[in-house]
């Protein structure tokens, strides 16, 4: 399931920016708004499907059903050449799409337990297999030559609809149904989960999720690109990062697989505070060193040292995050929390930076000879740093290694 599960998201995330930009010629905003449709499912979807699990329906069949809707709608992309007909495929995708991230996680956690497992030390490398599930489809992409036409959606498609049938064979996670019957609305609907926010940590971690989450995605929807854009340079445009651009950038996927098994060291060492400060100056590095990086044999170690830290980037701010909500939340509300979690990351976090970046590009960083990358990656390198110095000022969290242990 972790495999499949990003393998489906693989085949043609890192890619669609190649897609939009270089196949189609359509602008920065054009490709921030079809990007954003990411964000604006996950600010409704994963919460919802959240409540569905926790309340009404078995999680794996959810999670089945919406796998399958997901590879039918991928069928559609290739017949659509408007950038605003793709913004409504997509829209629908990622609304069946966006709420299985947090259902697969919810559903590994549930199937642990059962089984008693100590989910901090086993789950990051069941974890590992989605990474190397998103790096198997972004060089199935590339090397089919995919990475600029429709192919990479129906490789997609056919990998969800396989996933979504397989997913009814996995071990039943049938909902709590804990509500009694004098509960009230929230109670019946789930949503005792945005309680959370009367809590000031929880609160906070959440906000600063969301500020992170809008660093999240911009190198998926820019990296590819900015690497093919070294093709309109002379001296760069047969060299290996344009040819074979996706599989430069899956190197960041390689580098998650590694930095998700030190998770468990890391979160018992320096707590959730100092795991997620990491992730921040990760993000920092992995902007600013793609701001100065190039295919010159000088400066290419650049480009592949950036790659590496995403792995710290991604893993210790994503994993770490949806282990500290599973370890310090209720268990009745546990699959709505992680719903949350993902609706403040790539729901606002995501939709957020989709559209700001896309504007800020066309507007700031956009002329007749192309785009300034250079510029692009600095601004977003100092948005991290930013971000960073902010949450080591405000979010306040004692370390318990024992805390930890307990889970």
């Amino acid at each position: 399931m972790s495999f499949f599960q990003f393998f489906v998201w693989g085949a043609w995330l890192i890619t669609i920016g190649t897609y939009c930009f270089n196949a189609k010629g359509w602008t920065g905003a054009q490709f921030g708004a079809i990007f954003s449709t990411l964000a604006i499912s996950s600010l409704f979807m994963p919460a919802i499907t959240g409540i569905i699990a926790d309340k009404w329906m078995n999680a794996e069949r959810l999670y089945g059903l919406l796998q399958i809707f997901y590879g039918i709608v991928l069928f559609f992309v290739p017949q659509v050449n408007e950038p605003d007909t793709l913004y409504y495929v997509i829209l629908l995708a990622m609304i069946f799409y966006m709420p299985t991230i947090s259902l697969s996680n919810s559903i590994s956690y549930n199937i642990l337990k059962t089984n008693n497992f100590d989910i901090v030390k086993v789950f990051p490398p069941i974890r590992v297999w989605g990474t190397i599930g998103f790096i198997a489809a972004m060089w199935i992409t590339n090397l089919s030559g995919s990475k600029a036409n429709a192919n990479q959606f129906i490789i997609a498609a056919f990998a969800a609809i396989g996933l979504g049938i397989y997913a009814f064979t996995l071990p039943k996670c049938p909902p709590q149904k804990s509500i009694s019957k004098d509960a009230s609305l929230i109670e019946m609907f789930g949503l005792k989960a945005f309680k959370l926010f009367g809590n000031v940590k929880m609160a906070l971690f959440f906000i600063f999720a969301m500020f992170l989450g809008g660093a999240l995605q911009l190198t998926n929807m820019y990296g590819d690109s900015f690497l093919n854009d070294f093709s309109l340079i002379p001296e760069y445009a047969n060299s290996f990062v344009v040819k074979y651009s996706t599989i430069i950038m899956s190197i960041s996927q390689i580098s998650e697989t590694l930095f998700i098994l030190t998770i468990p060291f890391f979160l018992k060492r320096f707590g959730i505070k100092k795991v997620m400060l990491f992730s921040m100056i990760a993000w920092v590095l992995r902007f600013g060193l793609f701001a100065y990086g190039n295919p010159s044999p000088e400066w290419f170690w650049m480009i592949i040292v950036s790659c590496v830290v995403y792995g710290m980037a991604f893993d210790f701010f994503n994993i770490s995050g949806s282990l500290f909500v599973e370890t310090t939340t209720d268990p009745s509300i546990r699959s709505s929390a992680q719903g949350l979690f993902m609706m403040m990351t790539n729901g606002f976090g995501a939709f957020l930076g989709s559209k700001i970046s896309g504007f800020v590009i066309d507007k700031y960083y956009t002329s007749a000879s192309g785009k300034d990358w250079h510029g692009i990656w600095l601004t977003f390198a100092l948005y991290a740093l930013i971000v960073a110095i902010l949450f080591a000022v405000f979010f306040k969290h004692k370390h318990d290694p024992k805390a930890i242990e307990n889970h």
